[in-house]
């Protein structure tokens, strides 16, 4: 087992689940372009959710996919290539989290800088609240299936793709380390290494400080436009409701929240905590050890440190082989720099180059 902590004195920001609030495309530190480095070939396409199908939000069922072709794709045409998928965060889609990892020039950094080279996939999965939570609900559409099977699957039949767990990769940062977590406990049979990048929503999430008042606030969304005008939190609060205690009798947002009449709902509050990886994590012990490496990193100036350092514990806690590093930071200020010089490099050590043998 190998751990890595690079601790801090700096104060922790205070946060309350979500509390993060995140512009459409979050300032990064930038790394320079590599010298020589080659072009990757970008992609836009749409992928057919088929677990999204009759989602009671009416979100997208054809949903935007971005894929980086490595440099060597055009010219060999009998290679084929592992694949890391990469899962953005709460209030963004596929192409502001392009912006935020600054792909394809951080993709291109790491070819240059020796990291073997595979296909990235970045799958947009924002809602009409502004994010899935990569959970599966009436409400939102499945969009934990979405990822491990849907997206999984085209990618595989329409790339040349090394077709197996031992070659995919899941990684996402905030809302989409949340995922990265979720996705990966319960699926490793798809995937084979996993990074999770300052995961949010790893507890149980509460009612808020003052649930009155934002039950009332709440309950005034009757539109897109409605949930879009509302401060960070109310809205991060409709998602996580429409993706943990959804209710296809209560429209016209089909979910319940977490509290009636200013009062806490005990029943609502425990199908929440039962979506939260810190309560789940045991269960997927076996899951867990089925990965070939295991990585998660947070800035020591992200209050989701303190939750993050808890699921490492966890892991650690079962004899389960993980990397996890503290480094000099906010929730958004490295990401660029960590997806181009930790998570590509992570991925390049990690994940299966060639197709195995029958």
């Amino acid at each position: 087992m190998i751990t890595r902590k690079l601790l801090a004195g700096t104060r922790l920001a205070v946060l309350i689940g979500l509390g993060i609030r995140l512009a459409a495309q979050a300032p990064t530190e930038v790394p320079a372009p590599v010298p020589g480095a080659k072009p990757v070939t970008v992609e836009r396409i749409k992928i057919h959710g088929t677990t999204l199908a009759g989602n009671l939000e009416g979100n997208a069922v054809d949903r935007d996919v971005l894929v980086f072709l490595p440099p060597s794709y055009v010219k060999e045409k009998s290679r084929r290539y592992p694949v890391v998928y990469a899962l953005h965060g709460y209030t963004i889609g596929a192409e502001q989290w392009a912006g935020e990892i600054h792909v394809p020039q951080t993709i291109e950094g790491a070819f240059a800088r020796g990291a073997s080279e595979m296909i990235v996939v970045l799958p947009d999965s924002k809602t009409l609240h502004g994010g899935s939570m990569y959970s599966s609900s009436v409400t939102t559409g499945d969009f934990e299936a979405f990822i491990s099977n849907d997206v999984v699957a085209h990618v595989d039949a329409h790339y040349r793709t090394i077709p197996n767990r031992e070659s995919r990769g899941l990684v996402g940062h905030s809302m989409g380390g949340y995922g990265a977590a979720r996705i990966g406990m319960k699926h490793a049979d798809v995937f084979g290494s996993l990074y999770i990048m300052s995961p949010c929503c790893l507890s149980a999430r509460g009612a808020g400080r003052d649930p009155a008042a934002l039950e009332r606030t709440l309950e005034t969304v009757k539109s897109a436009a409605d949930s879009a005008a509302l401060p960070f939190f109310a809205r991060a609060q409709l998602a996580a409701a429409a993706a943990w205690s959804p209710n296809p009798k209560s429209p016209p947002l089909y979910l319940d929240l977490p509290t009636k009449a200013g009062e806490p709902r005990p029943d609502v509050l425990a199908r929440w905590a039962a979506n939260a990886p810190l309560a789940f994590a045991d269960q997927y012990v076996g899951n867990l050890r089925r990965y070939r490496a295991i990585a998660m990193d947070v800035g020591d100036q992200d209050g989701l440190r303190v939750d993050a350092e808890k699921l490492h514990d966890i892991l650690d806690l079962h004899g389960i082989a993980n990397t996890f590093e503290v480094y000099p930071g906010t929730h958004t200020s490295k990401v660029a720099d960590r997806f181009q010089n930790h998570v590509m490099t992570f991925f390049s050590g990690n994940l299966r180059i060639e197709m195995p043998r029958r």
